[in-house]
Formats: structure tokens, sequence, C-alpha cells
């Protein structure tokens, strides 16, 4: 039986993991690294001590509705996007209300490594050092919670001539805070990712001139979708989740691609990330595109079109992270070369018991502080003992066939998806069907409008009383912070409601005649069902 639970680091998913595991009854110890709570999201200048932190400018991608814990809305006044302060402010309400700060640690460095009787206890021996004291700790089961921003991926192998022949500056995105340091140079960003576009964008105001390098093709996003709202609010939706499970993968690859081109014509660009300023720079010459880097010189960059770049003086690569966990034993580490290695993208399936989870680790399309918080409710329910894992060749098997999948795809997975397939196995996935002739006003918010967090909180071991208010109020919150002063607005949205309650009535009728013929498709604790 678990009960003394380690958890390793103080961001966002360490602190969802400290309030799992009260949740669960069990007994929690949070080890951080530095001095406060945040991880990533807790700016600082210093660039020592091998602590990534966001830079100074840094917003949210994802807005406060979406990015949110499951039971503690962000409050009403704060803005859609974040910037890293009032996130970090986030954390510490969140922090202060569960009363989580007295399970945490700071300052510690540790060791984990598996007991001697590992194969029939479970058990890990934590060793920390704090203040040049060391102490040895035994826990039950350990919860990973660093992620993915860990250690610096700097191909400089990829890039002749960078380090032997070029003149210039180069350094990691990891080592950029802001723009001072750049006032005035040419720049050359590599990497067209979200870091890659942010830092392009806030360099074109005081570099002399920027180049970005894409190796390869990219589609630019917006944070604000049609009518001012968040794009991931409009997006990211049950009924678009549906559609896109429904209709021909061709066709809905069509409709998007109309749809992104329908802001600028990609093409035209020379991009066939989330960014809402890169078009005007490319367009105003601040940012200028470039192909891949074929190699570097003293004080150029040759690129693979065979164009040249005269007197970079610096160079940034935003070519992200690779993960590793230093602190853990050898032979734990062997048995994962990858998130796809994971069960789940969570459980080393060849432990002899599945004591040790990796939390947040993982990639999706939308908010991963919500997939790790989902994360760590499964976890915490199996450490409790009230939910169990398949066996070890069930488990290896179905990594083996997602790891093939995921190879194919090389892409991000669905927040959906993801999200819902964790919600099940901890059975807490709501069911559209029931919820339609239960609460049809909640079921076509549930299905029509956002897939936040709270969505988790409506069924299951740990429902809060609140989340149905939190889903049918989200709109508000997002719209609050931005009614500052009085419009006249003489416009009736009703409408859109009257369209939205015609194309539920069908789907309501469906929903009666399937579950009076098909009852085993309600939900269940164990399974949800499979919308």
């Amino acid at each position: 039986m678990v009960r003394r639970v380690a958890v390793i680091g103080a961001g966002a998913g360490g602190l969802a993991s400290v309030k799992c595991c009260l949740d669960e009854g069990l007994e929690p110890t949070c080890f951080e690294r530095s001095e406060d709570i945040g991880g990533l999201w807790r700016y600082t200048d210093s660039r020592d001590g091998g602590r990534v932190s966001v830079y100074r400018s840094v917003i949210t991608n994802t807005s406060k509705e979406m990015s949110c814990f499951s039971d503690f809305p962000c409050p009403e006044d704060f803005p859609s996007f974040l910037p890293h302060s009032l996130l970090l402010e986030y954390f510490r309400m969140y922090a202060q209300h569960f009363d989580l700060l007295r399970h945490i640690r700071f300052k510690v460095t540790l060791s984990v490594r598996k007991c001697p009787d590992f194969a029939t206890s479970g058990q890990w021996e934590v060793v920390t050092e704090t203040n040049g004291i060391q102490e040895s700790h035994i826990f039950d089961a350990v919860m990973v919670c660093t992620g993915h921003y860990q250690e610096p991926y700097l191909p400089l192998a990829s890039f002749p001539g960078i380090d032997t022949c070029f003149k210039g500056q180069y350094l990691h995105s990891r080592e950029y805070k802001d723009v001072e340091a750049f006032r005035g140079k040419r720049v050359l960003v590599v990497g067209i990712g979200n870091t890659g576009g942010d830092l392009s964008v806030e360099l074109s105001r005081v570099a002399a001139k920027v180049f970005l390098s894409a190796r390869s093709n990219t589609w630019v996003f917006s944070r604000v979708s049609d009518h001012g709202f968040p794009l991931d609010m409009v997006r990211t939706t049950r009924f678009n989740h549906f559609l896109d499970w429904l209709l021909p993968s061709a066709l809905m690859k069509r409709i998007k691609f109309w749809k992104c081109n329908s802001w600028f014509n990609h093409v035209n660009y020379g991009l066939i990330i989330v960014n809402e300023e890169l078009p005007f720079c490319l367009l105003s010459g601040t940012v200028v595109l470039k192909p891949n880097v074929k190699e570097f010189t003293e004080s150029s960059a040759v690129f693979e079109d065979g164009t040249t770049e005269e007197n970079i003086d610096v160079v940034l690569f935003a070519t992200g992270y690779i993960f590793s966990f230093p602190f853990l034993e050898d032979s734990v580490r062997s048995l994962f070369d990858d998130n796809r290695s994971l069960y789940k993208r969570i459980f080393p399936p060849q432990l002899e018991k599945p004591t040790l989870a990796i939390i947040g680790l993982v990639q999706l399309t939308g908010s991963v502080m919500v997939g790790a918080e989902m994360q760590a409710r499964w976890v915490t329910g199996i450490f409790a003992g009230w939910n169990k894992l398949p066996p070890t060749s069930r488990m290896i098997a179905d990594v083996l066939k997602k790891k093939d999948l995921s190879r194919r795809e090389n892409l991000k997975m669905s927040f959906i998806s993801y999200t819902d397939e964790i919600a099940s196995c901890a059975g807490v996935k709501p069911s559209v069907l029931r919820l339609l002739l239960t609460d049809p006003r909640l079921a076509l918010a549930v299905f029509f409008g956002p897939c936040t967090p709270y969505q988790y909180r409506l069924v299951g071991r740990g429902k809060w009383s609140g989340a149905r208010e939190a889903i049918l109020t989200q709109w508000h919150r997002t719209l609050k912070p931005l009614r500052t002063r009085v419009v006249d607005d003489s416009s009736d949205g009703s409408d859109g409601w009257h369209w939205m309650w015609l194309l539920a009535l069908p789907v309501a009728l469906a929903a009666g005649f399937l579950l009076s013929k098909y009852p085993q498709l309600a939900w269940t604790p164990q399974a949800g069902l499979q919308l």
C-alpha cells in the first residue's frame, strides 16, 4: 500500500501532484531545487545554476480558461493570456488555497534509486542534500514533475563552422532574457517553433536586422480567433473533435488549410507557430525568412538555397530541449529513451512495481498543465489502490503500437484525445449523452463550447460541486477583463443560441434513442463514454 510519495519539482505539475496526493489521502513530500515554486514560469535574470526560466516578455500561448487547474479557475479579472508574473501569482493562489506549501522542501538536490527489496516492496530511497547536509528517505512511490525543459538541445554538429570558423556569438534561447544585448546587431534565429517566432519579433524592435531560419514548413497561428475570442477556446471543442473523427482526414486538412490561409496566404510568406506579429514583421522587412543553414563562415551564414547573409553578429538557437533525469539511477533511466517508451506517457512498463510516474512529459495541442494534472489524478488513484494498471505485457504492447503511430505522424498529441484517454482511465470523463438527458444546457456547453478543464470535475472521483457553474460562466471570465468601459451595443446575440438549440435537438433525440436501446453507452466510473 502506497502512503509516502516523493514529488520532484514544484512547478505546475508538481503542485498539482501534491494536491492530488492529498485528495487521495497520501502523504506527499515535494522536493524543489530552487528557493520558490513556479518552475519554468518563475522568471529570473540569473543565467547561473542551470535552472531554466522563461524570458522577461513571455506570455502564455494557451488561454487562462484552457490552462487552469480543473477545480480552481483563474480570477475573472486576469487577462486571457497571462504574462509569467500573473501565472506565477495564480500558482501562489492555488498553493495557498489548498495549503500545499507546507509539503514542499526548497533548495534541495537529490538522487533516487530503488530500494534493495524493490521487486517486492516497490519502494525508493531518496537521498537529499540541503546546505551541505545529506539525508536518506524511504518513499513508497515517486512522481517526477520536472517537465520537458531541462537540458538545451544545441545541435552544433548540424551546422558546420559554427564552433570552428564563426567569430560571432552563438547561444541557446535558454540564455535569452531580454533584448538589450542584441541592440543594433544583425541576428540569425535558428528554429521556427513558438520560441523562435516570438524572439524574432521581439528582437526586430531593436536589432539592425533579424533573419529567421526555418528547416521545415510551418503554419502560423494567432492567439486571437474570429470576433476577438481566444483561439484555443474556439477551436478546442468536442464538436470540432467529433468532426475530426467523423469527416475524412483529407477534407479536414483542406478546411484547416483554408482557415489558416484566410488570415494570410502562407505561400506568399514562404511558410507553407502561435504569433500575431510575425506576418507584419515579414511584410515590413524587420524579419527576413531564410531556409536551413548549410554552413557558417567567419562572419556569415550560407543557406541551403545558395544565398548568404553577411556580417552576422549573433546566432540564437531556438532548437528546443531534451529531457534528462540525472537524479534517477542508470538502471531506471535506461527503461525509457523518450516519453513514447512510457505507458500512457507516464509509467515505465518494465518496472517490477508501478511506483514511478513521469508527470508532464507530454506534448499536446493544448495546455500541458491540464494534461499533467489529469495524469496526476490518475496516478494518485493507482497509488491509493482504487485503480489498477493492466498487466505488463499489455502495457508494453500498447507502448509499441503507439510508438509506431507517433513515429509516422511526428505530431503533437490531440489535447482532447489524450486528456479524455487518461480521464477514462481515471473514471472522470463526462458523458455528453447522459448530460443531454439530465442537463441539456450543460451538455450544449460541454459539447459545443471549449473543452475546459472543469469538464473533468463533473463526475467520478474528485467531482467538484463548482464545475457546472465554472463551465457556464467561462465566457464571462474571458470577457470580464475587456469590459473596462461602457460600449453601446444594440446587437442581440441570442440568435446564435437559437441556432445552437436547433442543432442540438436532433443530437438530443439521437442520444435518447441510443441510451434507451444501448444502455451500455452510458458513462461508468471505470471507462467513461467513448464519444
